[in-house]
């Protein structure tokens, strides 16, 4: 079986894991892929925009000018919108651009992406990242060890962990998440992804039995 080396905080090798992008996803579909991650895009749409229309614009209701003799063409009121200060013929209006995919769609689209990651070689596992206290420079330290400071990078923990992602928030370019939390678009949006050994047997316990067959 395929299997990808298990780093310490040093960068130095201890371990395989036996993994393959097939035992998350029999096959990697790039349109769902696409569709997922518009969706969770479109969801992150605040909507919060408005325009006025010619109703709403403040402005005489007065006739601008007789309607023949003038040479001019007609015109009625200010508030057109075909006239500077005007409304907007097809003025917008606060919307909400959510939807929402079937659940096992986007639970596939989540393993494909991981799939993607283990195809393009994007994955690197360690063996453990707890810090007894928030400390930015001992993360810092663990990216330079293992190469991935120069980088975008997503941080997989199995749980929630306080003190890491108090530690690495404020490093530019990394992302911290449970793999609980994982979705197909903050997969796909870093370079590369770090996944702590628990995160992963974690991750993978969740994939159906038959598609670890």
């Amino acid at each position: 079986m395929p299997s990808i080396p298990i780093f310490d905080r040093t960068g130095k090798e201890v371990g395989a894991y036996d993994i393959a992008p097939e035992d998350l996803a029999p096959r990697i579909n790039k349109q769902l892929l696409h569709d997922a991650v518009v969706m969770y895009q479109a969801n992150l749409r605040q909507g919060t925009f408005k325009t006025k229309s010619r109703t709403e614009v403040a402005g005489t209701t007065k006739k601008m000018y007789r309607q023949k003799g003038t040479g001019n063409a007609r015109a009625g009121s200010r508030r057109s919108n075909i006239r500077r200060g005007g409304g907007h013929a097809k003025q917008k209006r606060p919307r909400d651009f959510g939807y929402r995919l079937p659940r096992k769609a986007l639970q596939l689209a989540t393993r494909m992406a991981l799939a993607s990651k283990l195809r393009d070689n994007q994955v690197v596992v360690i063996d453990q990242l707890s810090l007894a206290a928030p400390r930015t420079k001992d993360v810092a330290g663990v990216l330079r060890a293992l190469k991935l400071n120069d980088t975008t990078l997503l941080l997989a923990t199995a749980a929630y962990d306080a003190n890491v992602y108090k530690s690495a928030r404020n490093i530019e370019g990394v992302k911290v998440s449970a793999v609980a939390d994982l979705n197909a678009l903050c997969l796909l949006q870093s370079r590369k992804l770090l996944v702590t050994k628990d995160a992963l047997d974690a991750f993978k316990a969740r994939v159906p039995a038959a598609k670890q067959a």
